[in-house]
């Protein structure tokens, strides 16, 4: 069962004369007064008795006074923890009869528990750190983190490159009358040789056309003049008849193969020829364009795993950390800082501050049952009462001072090192009552 404060007697601490009070077993005890009337000194006093050299006031004696201090501190599993005299030495005495010293109180008590303001004002990554270590999966949480990080940045740069060549592709010229590939002069020269070389061929046949009606032209004259001789020259005439049948059959048989020709244009390949440049620069300009969107696509499909990498790391966390035993429901951490209930510490109001400070305390040590508070101020009296509330709920016991002298808000008031109203006997135990109204 966890540990808690009794009660308490000090005397000649600080700016204490002498103060008695029993603390409400679970919920918040809040001492009032004035500022300089020594509420903080009850806290310091506390943590001094239970907490050893460390927390040991740099001038414990009240001033004016040569009665060395005297702290007394009874707590609920018995033990009776005293200082006193010149050196205020410890001493822890065990109901059961065994000797006892600070070793046993440091076994149940929390030193944060009696220093909360330093866990409240350590950074957010040390209190997250805390938690961490009070779960167990610190070590896990750091390794996701340093993936997660990892994955962002290159998710990152790599969707800042995919941006940059989508940006690159769509300011680039595209001309979608040019070919795909670049065109060859030495091909298009080569096609135009084969077609010139084909022409050559047509005019050859063309020639050789007219070559042979030349022949049919003269032999015909010939014929002419032999019909004048032709009782000399009859033989001859038929021969040169039959010369001629035979040649105006070659000619009608060349004028067919003549007609049927048809020359091929090279014009579109000498204007290719030159305009091979201006065509091999579209063609470039098209390919540099497909493959910068190309890059840019492989871009993105890389942002897109990652992000999916990403994810995957960010629900292992989740997973970890849901199934992590956390001191307090919809308490968390995220990028390395506490969260309650989506807000990051900065954004919490003073109240969840306190609740996940003392739930983060209280899991340090679960043995301790209590907790100290400065300056409780900062609530209002609502917040202050919801705060209580939840203290009683969880089972713990808070002793707080506040600068005030309301006794609604207040279980005691502290006036000049005294409890008010308990008189000048030290030894005078005041009424003390309890936050949620009513006098013990």
């Amino acid at each position: 069962m966890a540990v808690k404060i009794n009660s308490l007697e000090l005397e000649n601490i600080k700016r204490i004369k002498a103060v008695q009070l029993e603390p409400s077993e679970n919920g918040l005890t809040v001492i009032g007064g004035r500022n300089n009337q020594g509420k903080t000194s009850v806290l310091d006093s506390i943590a001094w008795a239970l907490g050893g050299a460390d927390f040991k006031p740099s001038a414990p004696t009240r001033e004016g006074s040569i009665i060395p201090p005297a702290l007394k501190v009874t707590l609920s599993n018995g033990l009776i923890v005293e200082r006193k005299g010149k050196n205020s030495e410890l001493k822890v005495i065990d109901p059961s009869g065994q000797k006892a010293g600070q070793k046993l109180l440091d076994s149940f008590i929390e030193k944060l528990a009696l220093d909360l303001p330093k866990f409240m004002a350590a950074s957010d990554r040390q209190k997250a750190d805390v938690l961490l270590k009070i779960i167990g999966v610190g070590d896990q949480l750091a390794t996701l983190d340093a993936e997660e990080k990892r994955i962002y940045q290159e998710r990152l740069y790599t969707g800042r490159t995919a941006d940059q060549k989508d940006k690159a592709a769509k300011e680039m010229a595209y001309y979608p009358d040019a070919p795909e590939e670049p065109i060859s002069a030495f091909e298009l020269i080569r096609e135009q040789q084969e077609i010139l070389a084909r022409n050559g061929r047509n005019q050859q046949l063309r020639n050789e056309a007219d070559s042979i009606a030349a022949e049919c032209r003269m032999s015909f004259a010939e014929i002419e003049q032999l019909k004048e001789q032709m009782k000399e020259l009859n033989s001859r005439i038929m021969r040169k008849q039959a010369d001629y049948e035979n040649a105006c059959k070659r000619m009608e048989t060349a004028k067919r193969s003549a007609e049927d020709l048809q020359d091929e244009s090279t014009a579109e390949i000498e204007e290719s020829i030159a305009n091979i440049e201006e065509i091999n620069r579209k063609v470039r300009c098209n390919l540099d364009k497909q493959k910068a969107q190309d890059d840019a696509d492989a871009a993105r499909e890389i942002v897109n795993n990652l992000t999916a990498q990403l994810e995957k790391v960010r629900e292992s966390k989740k997973q970890l950390l849901d199934a992590a035993d956390l001191p307090l429901p919809g308490l968390s951490v995220q990028e390395g800082e506490l969260v309650y209930k989506g807000q990051r510490w900065d954004c919490m109001s003073g109240s969840e501050q306190l609740m996940v400070a003392t739930s983060i305390v209280r899991k340090l040590n679960p043995e301790c049952g209590f907790v100290l508070l400065d300056k409780l101020e900062q609530m209002d009296p609502d917040t202050m009462k919801e705060f209580g509330s939840w203290l009683e709920q969880e089972g713990l016991q808070a002793i707080a001072t506040r600068v005030s002298t309301n006794e609604d808000e207040c279980t005691i008031i502290i006036e000049d090192g005294m409890v008010a109203g308990a008189g000048s006997k030290a030894d005078e135990k005041p009424a003390v009552k309890s936050w949620e109204g009513g006098w013990n």
